[in-house]
């Protein structure tokens, strides 16, 4: 999906927009060096959630579940410019749990494209909802974006927090309540 030669000609337009000379010594691998990153840093397009969360184990017990503190990056759709934080997951299995870093290569799958913070908190709800027929889900992504940051406003520190909650979280006070408490 990622085309490497059209992200080279792009860049080479931009630095050619800049008044840049696309031939200088410190420039001239730039394209190919930032179409290999984007590449990495925009994998997600290429993978899928339900496959990733398809190794799943049984279980008898439908207590929450909780990974927090998962570090993200992702690009800002609106800017290109990055932000990143941390994503906490909750879930309340129905016999069915899935191995704990499949929760985080969930959160890679989504940031690693172009997004809104707002977004990827659903797409990993959804997934996690979805995928793994839980009970109830509940995602929290706390980030900072270089677009408060470094531009415009030029709020550094200033972190956006989202939630999106699924089945069982919606409406129960007390199971939120659970969760924040356990993010102490």
């Amino acid at each position: 999906m990622i085309d490497n030669e059209k992200i080279k000609e792009g860049v080479r337009l931009i630095l050619e927009g800049m008044g840049e000379d696309i031939n200088r010594e410190g420039l001239i691998d730039t394209p190919d060096r930032i179409a290999r990153m984007y590449h990495e840093i925009m994998g997600g397009y290429e993978m899928d959630p339900a496959e990733v969360l398809s190794k799943r184990f049984k279980v008898d017990s439908s207590e929450m579940v909780l990974e927090k503190d998962i570090v993200f990056f992702s690009t800002c759709e609106h800017h290109m410019l990055p932000f990143y934080g941390k994503v906490h997951i909750a879930y309340i299995p129905d016999g069915e749990v899935v191995g704990l870093s499949k929760l985080a290569r969930c959160v890679e799958i989504f940031a690693r494209r172009l997004q809104i913070q707002e977004q990827m908190t659903s797409q990993i709800a959804d997934a996690i909802a979805d995928c793994l027929n839980a009970k109830g889900v509940m995602v929290m992504v706390e980030a900072e974006h270089m677009c408060m940051t470094m531009r415009g406003i030029k709020k550094p520190g200033s972190k956006t927090v989202t939630i999106a909650t699924r089945g069982e979280f919606i409406d129960n006070d007390s199971l939120q309540r659970r969760f924040f408490d356990m993010l102490k």
